[in-house]
């Protein structure tokens, strides 16, 4: 009996000593998850002030390197007129985005971004109802238009902001890799050389074998600012704010942040 008594006793030792070891482990990653985003905040922060001293907006990506608290971090410069605006694009490029990033077929998609641009303007999907025109909020007020599915929704919301409003087109040289393959309907060979000689710095990159239908000008008050943290194990701390730089009135910082957020991101990323 007394054995029993002993090895159940042992068995809760292990037991409780395991919940232990995990609750340490849960509270060391949030600790460092909560660094990390501090450490973010601050490079995030420099880099909006050089950016915002400077004369002239980036027209394109611009990377750099930010040394803060001692750490340092790959801090990414976006203009939003690189990504699809819900409240400015026009059907053929809405159309464009369902086929290439949501995988939806020719017809549907060319119906589903009409039923985009009937929502913007103020349609219920009953013909004898209407309401004033509308703005998309964010990206989730997508699947308040009629025909849109959750799936389709995913695939297409890291390309869209709901931040912009004049951007009918795409400026290809802000334009993520995803995005640039729907610019070029498609064509991964065209969408990847055009990235790569970008990134490389490259002046004067050719767009050719984009649709210039669907690419345009690229200035912008609008931008998505990203850094990048290096935690253990080769994982890394990604925060990103969207933000304006246009004329804002402000006691605590000279832009305006308009959202954010962050992830962690697996080794290798």
């Amino acid at each position: 009996m007394v054995l029993w008594i002993v090895a159940a006793l042992s068995l809760l030792v292990v037991g409780m000593s395991q919940t232990v070891r995990g609750q340490v482990r849960a509270a060391q990653a949030v600790s460092e998850q909560v660094a990390a985003q501090a450490l973010a905040e601050g490079a995030i922060a420099l880099a909006l002030q050089q950016l915002k001293a400077e004369s002239a907006r980036p027209e394109g990506m611009a990377a750099t390197r930010v040394n803060y608290g001692g750490v340092e971090m790959q801090v990414l410069v976006q203009p939003l007129s690189g990504l699809i605006s819900l409240n400015a694009a026009q059907p053929p490029l809405l159309s464009a985005l369902l086929q290439v990033a949501g995988g939806v077929p020719e017809k549907q998609a060319d119906q589903l971004a009409h039923a985009i641009d009937t929502w913007r303007a103020g349609g219920t999907g009953d013909a004898t109802r209407r309401v004033p025109r509308r703005q998309f909020e964010s990206a989730d007020d997508l699947l308040l238009v009629p025909g849109m599915d959750y799936a389709t929704y995913s695939r297409i919301r890291p390309l869209v902001t709901a931040d912009t409003y004049q951007h009918t087109n795409v400026n290809p040289l802000a334009a993520p890799l995803p995005v640039l393959l729907v610019l070029a309907r498609g064509n991964a060979a065209v969408a990847q050389r055009i990235a790569s000689r970008r990134d490389a710095g490259e002046a004067g990159v050719d767009t050719t074998g984009l649709d210039p239908a669907l690419t345009g000008a690229g200035f912008s008050q609008f931008f998505r600012v990203t850094a990048r943290v290096p935690l253990d194990a080769g994982r890394i701390f990604s925060l990103a704010h969207d933000v304006t730089l246009s004329a804002y009135s402000s006691s605590i910082a000279p832009w305006r942040t308009l959202r954010t957020q962050g992830q962690v991101l697996p080794a290798g990323s």
